[in-house]
């Protein structure tokens, strides 16, 4: 045993005073987690199945693999033994141990937090062999099935303040670019394989382009481009480009070493007074196919199993009705489920979805509607993602239960709700930005009267110190259509030439965000995938204050 490792389970031994923290990712968000279920008064309560639910989901839903066992390939099939998924895992092992100070930090935290861990790995054992699997079948490091862990502690509904999903914590715009669909219906970015198979992909990506795996993971964390930087001016100053020389971000720096940490944990958890259950060298789920349309809550009785197990393997479902755009779609069941999935499903003569579209008018309230249906007001709110104001500001469809009297229509309606699973970035570019040239007569509160805006948001906008101008200043000033006073454009010509050559800017050059309030430099750097030690160079920011109101400029990659 090294001296180093005597010297951890020696701090280790002593009681640790840390704080009880709520569960966050490496990034330091608070991790929200919806673990409450959309509530389903609609289901026929009357429909009863055996339930053979037991302590050990595992064990009850895996039973003897025969070779025949739909779903999985003999190859497959044949690595299942007597061993425990952590043995084939160790086995797989294939990056360099890190050395790092941080990583001893990370295992006292721990090793402090039994609840955690327990909690952690009792989450991990639906998805965890499915994620080794794939990991296997592409040649990769068996630690990055660990991956997870310190992502997300495998909790495919955790959700941060960054906007980050799922069990691999995808932000929207990686998401989308790996294929990963967010619409008002779904959000795959929970979906446990597609993110799996997405999360994947991109570490290769990554692993292609810096050559190592401590700097794939890296880019995974902080962004490619955030990673090339650092590489870069390590490179012109003549100093290493190895993980541990670049000049990255605090919570970049801690997240190889805290998955060493996790890596040292699930191989000795008795060097740190943890007990680590076993997992079953088996898988867990499979894939059916279910109709077109479905509740939720009636795929989970079809399939025996409650309600909280079915939704634990189909989390990505935003709504109480499970919908595709073709003529069926596939769902995860636990392997001992799925044949009575469809042996039932095949019995059931009654209607599949309980819920149907309702197209409401404006400024209908949402109270009348709720009593038209006879659902609660609080449920149709949860079930169509509704603020909590009583009339509705615009015409919309709706989900609202079936044949209680109301007029609506007989099918789910697909295409009504689109693209709406990105809100921060769909805030984050103004309406317009208009380029002032100051006048000799200009002061800042005629400016600010004429866009109807406040003389600090004015300041704000622009970074000014103080309410002098000079003549030929330029101020970018950004106002919705609505609040523009249209007499300060000399022509409607001009007023268009302007716009467009804001926009053509913006395009290809550059972008300009709004801050608003709530927003720090690290939540709006990682929304644009870039480093804050940038966006202050951008824009020629010294502190970490910014003021609700101002307008930041954004570099693409190519560009900072």
């Amino acid at each position: 045993m090294t001296m180093q490792r005597i010297l951890k389970l020696v701090i280790l031994a002593f009681p640790f005073s840390f704080p009880v923290y709520a569960d966050r990712n490496l990034a330091g968000d608070e991790i929200i987690v919806l673990s409450e279920p959309i509530r389903d008064s609609s289901i026929d309560t009357s429909l009863q199945f055996s339930s053979r639910l037991q302590n050990d989901p595992v064990l009850n839903y895996v039973p003897e693999l025969a070779s025949g066992q739909p779903g999985h390939s003999a190859a497959e099939l044949a690595q299942v033994s007597t061993d425990n998924l952590w043995q084939r895992i160790r086995n797989g092992y294939a990056m360099p141990e890190v050395d790092s100070p941080y990583t001893a930090t990370h295992e006292a935290w721990y090793a402090a937090r039994p609840d955690y861990v327990r909690r952690m790995v009792e989450r991990s054992q639906r998805y965890l062999y499915h994620v080794v699997v794939e990991v296997e079948k592409r040649g990769m490091p068996t630690e990055i099935a660990l991956l997870p862990m310190v992502e997300s502690a495998f909790n495919p509904q955790a959700y941060s303040k960054s906007h980050a999903s799922g069990i691999w914590q995808f932000i929207p715009s990686t998401g989308k670019n790996f294929g990963l669909k967010q619409d008002w219906w779904v959000d795959s970015r929970r979906d446990v394989t597609a993110a799996t198979d997405a999360a994947l992909t991109y570490l290769q990506k990554l692993h292609l382009m810096f050559g190592t795996w401590d700097l794939a993971l890296a880019a995974y964390n902080a962004g490619e481009g955030t990673v090339s930087r650092a590489i870069a001016r390590n490179r012109q100053q003549g100093l290493p480009t190895d993980y541990n020389s670049l000049p990255l971000p605090p919570e970049t720096r801690n997240y190889v070493p805290k998955l060493q940490a996790v890596k040292n944990i699930m191989t000795n958890p008795e060097l740190y007074g943890l007990n680590i259950q076993s997992i079953p060298n088996r898988p867990y789920f499979t894939k059916v196919t279910a109709p077109q349309q479905i509740d939720a809550h009636l795929a989970a009785k079809l399939a025996e199993i409650s309600f909280e197990e079915f939704s634990s393997l189909n989390p990505e479902y935003n709504r109480p009705v499970l919908t595709a755009s073709g003529s069926a779609h596939e769902i995860l069941l636990p392997i001992g489920a799925a044949e009575t999935f469809k042996t039932n499903l095949e019995a059931y003569d009654k209607p599949l979805v309980s819920w149907q579209t309702y197209h409401a008018k404006r400024g209908e309230r949402m109270a009348n509607i709720a009593r038209k249906f006879g659902i609660p007001l609080a449920e149709l709110r949860n079930v169509n993602d509704l603020p909590s104001r009583d009339n509705l500001i615009m015409a919309r469809p709706l989900l609202v239960p079936m044949d209680n009297g109301g007029k609506a229509d007989a099918n789910i309606v697909l295409a009504e709700h689109v693209d709406v699973a990105e809100p921060a970035i769909a805030k984050a570019e103004p309406t317009q930005i208009i380029r002032h040239k100051v006048s000799g007569n200009d002061t800042l509160l005629s400016i600010a009267k004429r866009y109807k805006l406040s003389t600090q948001q004015l300041m704000a906008q622009n970074q000014l110190k103080s309410s002098k101008l000079k003549p030929g200043q330029i101020l970018n000033v950004a106002s919705g259509p609505a609040s523009i006073n249209k007499t300060v454009v000399a022509s409607s010509a001009n007023r268009k030439a302007e716009i467009s050559k804001t926009k053509l800017v913006s395009s290809k050059k550059k972008q300009r965000y709004i801050v608003q309030r709530g927003d720090t430099l690290e939540s709006i750097a990682r929304k644009f995938d870039v480093a804050r030690d940038e966006l202050q160079r951008w824009n020629k920011i010294s502190g970490s204050r910014i003021v609700p109101g101002a307008i930041l400029t954004i570099a693409k990659p190519d560009q900072a």
